[in-house]
């Protein structure tokens, strides 16, 4: 055993610690492995299947590694090659590549064609499953949905599918929005109506593959066969029905090495099931466990304050991450007046950067990174985009602010109007835009809106103003055009409406307007800043698919995952952003939010810098929670001690009439919830409320409950 890390000492420079070795050894029999950032895992888990095939004779064909992405498949085969290159190739796979061989043997064996609708490939899909949601979406709610709304339902499907939730009950599950249940209903109905012929997403193969091995002993036998030994990695991302695929596979030898690391599970809304490691020993009860806790990534500062922080979070299993790594200096937290100013610093600090390729800017949502592509490509800064998202570019609000400006060039255009008179509260209503649309008029389309129909003196006031504006907008700059939408013509308001009506989050749609302010201020005319919108959003592109070298990365917490750089940018951290109002108000949303931002953290090796704003769309803002835990954490003890006997700032109540005291509450207590209604308490623990309502039940942060007042008890 000794001899075999001596040699790879020897031909690979490469030294396994204490626990890495005993990783590599414990072969026989199902294993979970936890791996804090940096430790080292990948390099472990090639090491454990070198061990396999030189030491145990393992035929390379009888192991199976399972990863989350493709990219790391990539990775894995790569490493493996490179360090074991006399051996022939290991499987390394997705879980859905593996998921799709067992469907479609399943599926041929029974007789059943199929089709896929979702992710192109080498024929033309007749249907794609986006534009079968988009039909659905429009045949149930009579409208167009908008892009976020077909990601959120397509999420929620994918949610529904990997929690293994039974079909009857999907219309009972907290939805996006309201009927999106139904529409996920119908979409399954839909895809199944031809008798022998399947219409299948993603998540189907996942599904099916799981029902195959279940039901169908023969083909379980003839994939249990193929591998005497299965490792998956990132499995802190894997949702249960992938599990339940791996548990098929492993049932007879029980041989599995489960790479994870439950503080980085950040996947839970698209259905990973981190609950499932802490409960591994009840599905394996023989299992070892191992914790690899030496970080080998980042600096001594950052390691203490990240292990630190992440402990705020209970549902986890207790690791000390550690390095032996040198101090590099203190982390940086700044507060600037700002996003702009915020903008202004990270440009200047880039600018001094040699080496770009080492630096990251991260973030929690894509709609932060458009103003620094416009800042970076202005200046000539190269940059790539991790997950490079140009939906922007076609959101419904961009396209509003345009159609606001074409018909300033032609105020007779009846199609634009059409398109804009909705969105300025007019109150107006669609039935009066429907007889104006199908009447012969000409001229100005305000002035013939109201000689062609009846309106109250308020309304025809509002039109008057619509007049006015549109009279004085060609002479202006962009950035005064888009502030006269905005307020003059009350898109903002109209915006604020829709916003409550569909359940949009009104911060976001301001922030993209604030974010087209900013480009806009740039530019002379409405036709150059059409055009900077379109050089963007190729920009964008070029970004993405093909980089400049030496080129800093932008990226969400969430795609940032497993990458490393010298040094960090992590911005916008304002609360509402992270963690956002529906964190605040539910433990598992904010422990889960709390691991991404640790995962943020985390990413950076020598310089990290955390930075917020304290004021946004004419709103002051506060510190993330999580900016403040760390402030809290870096504090000297006497500093922390002062912080201690501050009086508390209660001027964000949002109710003085609601309870504030824990004795006040009780089991079976009828409530009421500012945001989620009427409901039953069920139980009451340390940290966290469960609430009951309708048929959902909410484990609540019981601080938040008490702090924001948010409940009020209801007389029955």
């Amino acid at each position: 055993m000794t001899d075999f890390f001596t040699r790879k000492k020897n031909e690979l420079q490469i030294e396994l610690n204490d626990i890495q070795k005993n990783a590599v050894l414990q072969t026989e029999g199902p294993l979970l492995l936890l791996a804090c950032p940096g430790s080292g895992k990948t390099t472990t888990m090639i090491m454990r299947i070198g061990y396999l095939i030189e030491e145990k004779n393992v035929n390379p064909n009888r192991i199976k590694a399972i990863t989350f992405s493709r990219a790391s498949a990539r990775d894995m085969t790569e490493r493996f090659q490179r360090f074991f290159p006399q051996y022939p190739p290991v499987d390394f796979s997705t879980i859905h590549s593996l998921a799709f061989t067992i469907t479609r043997t399943y599926l041929q064996k029974t007789g059943v064609a199929f089709e896929l609708i979702e992710g192109g490939g080498k024929g033309k899909q007749v249907l794609t499953k986006t534009a079968l949601l988009k039909r659905l979406y429009k045949e149930a709610l009579r409208e167009d949905g908008t892009e976020e709304e077909m990601a959120s339902l397509s999420t929620f499907i994918s949610y529904l599918k990997n929690r293994m939730i039974p079909f009857n009950e999907w219309d009972q599950v907290e939805a996006p929005f309201e009927k999106a249940g139904n529409i996920a209903l119908n979409y399954e109905q839909f895809k199944s109506k031809t008798e022998g012929h399947l219409l299948l997403d993603f998540d189907d193969m996942l599904s099916i593959a799981e029902q195959a091995l279940r039901m169908d002993e023969q083909l379980a036998e003839q994939f249990r066969s193929r591998y005497d030994y299965i490792l998956t990695d990132e499995s802190q991302d894997t949702s249960l029905v992938q599990h339940r695929i791996v548990e098929h596979l492993v049932a007879h030898h029980g041989n599995l090495c489960v790479v994870a690391d439950d503080d980085q599970s950040i996947y839970t809304w698209r259905g990973a099931d981190p609950a499932y490691l802490l409960n591994f020993k009840l599905v394996y009860p023989d299992a070892k466990l191992l914790r690899m806790e030496q970080n080998y990534r980042s600096s001594k500062e950052i390691v203490d304050t990240a292990a630190q922080f992440i402990t705020r979070n209970k549902q986890r299993y207790i690791k000390e991450m550690r390095t032996e790594n040198k101090e590099s200096g203190p982390i940086v937290i700044k507060q600037f007046e700002d996003p702009k100013r915020l903008l202004e610093y990270v440009t200047y600090e880039l600018l001094d950067e040699q080496n770009l390729e080492e630096v990251a800017i991260l973030f929690r949502n894509n709609s932060s990174s458009t103003m620094y592509v416009n800042e970076l490509h202005r200046r000539g800064i190269p940059f790539y985009m991790k997950d490079a998202d140009d939906r922007f570019f076609s959101h419904w609000v961009v396209e509003d602010i345009l159609n606001f400006m074409r018909l300033s060039f032609n105020t007779e255009r009846k199609d634009i109007f059409a398109k804009v008179a909705m969105k300025m509260n007019l109150f107006i209503s669609r039935d009066m835009l429907s007889k104006f649309m199908n009447q012969s008029t000409s001229g100005n389309v305000f002035e013939a809106f109201v000689q062609t129909v009846q309106l109250k003196g308020s309304q025809i006031e509002k039109l008057d103003t619509c007049i006015d504006v549109y009279k004085r907008i060609p002479d202006m700059r962009p950035v005064q055009i888009i502030r006269m939408i905005r307020y003059e013509l009350e898109y903002e308001e109209a915006l604020k409406s829709r916003a409550a009506k569909f359940g949009y989050r009104i911060d976001h749609l301001l922030g993209i307007l604030d974010t087209l302010e900013g480009i806009a201020s740039q530019v002379r005319t409405m036709v150059d800043f059409a055009n900077r919108l379109k050089e963007l959003e190729q920009a964008v592109q070029q970004a993405k698919f093909n980089p400049p070298e030496n080129a800093l990365t932008l990226s969400t917490f969430h795609s940032a995952k497993g990458l490393e750089f010298r040094r960090v940018f992590m911005i916008d951290l304002v609360k509402g952003i992270i963690p956002s109002e529906e964190d605040e108000m539910d433990l598992p949303m904010l422990e889960e939010a709390r691991r991404l931002f640790y995962v943020g953290m985390t990413r950076a090796k020598e310089r990290l810098e955390l930075l917020s704003y304290r004021e946004a769309n004419g709103k002051s803002k506060e510190d993330s929670r999580f900016m403040n835990e760390v402030r809290g954490i870096l504090m000297k003890p006497e500093e922390r001690k002062l912080e201690k006997f501050k009086q508390p700032d209660l001027s964000t109540l949002p109710d003085p009439d609601g309870i504030s005291d824990r004795t006040a509450l009780s089991v079976g207590m009828h409530v009421t919830h500012r945001v989620f209604g009427r409901g039953v308490i069920n139980g009451i623990g340390e940290e966290n409320i469960r609430i009951q309502f309708g048929e959902t039940e909410k484990q609540l942060l019981l601080e938040t409950i008490l702090s924001r007042r948010l409940l009020k008890e209801v007389e029955l």
